[in-house]
């Protein structure tokens, strides 16, 4: 069995009652500093254009179906290809 040395006036007690100190207040309490808020106008700007390409897309992923047809059966009579 190995022994755990510990330094001399340790106690969990103590390590505890450190580690759970609340932060010290600083400069800038609540994150709320020169740069809060900045980042919401180009957050909307790249929603808008998420929104926009998603839009794009739709439309020609409409555009693309519409010209599949109902049916892949070979009715027209050709022969298949040979490669």
């Amino acid at each position: 069995m190995t022994q755990l040395l510990l330094p001399t006036g340790f106690s969990a007690v103590t390590a505890f009652e450190v580690l759970a100190l609340p932060p010290k207040p600083g400069p800038d309490p609540g994150g709320q500093g020169e740069d809060f808020g900045k980042a919401a106008p180009v957050g909307l700007v790249v929603l808008l254009l998420f929104f926009l390409a998603v839009a794009l897309l739709v439309r020609s992923m409409n555009k693309h179906l519409r010209r599949v047809p109902e049916s892949f059966d070979d009715d027209s009579g050709t022969p298949p290809r040979k490669e």
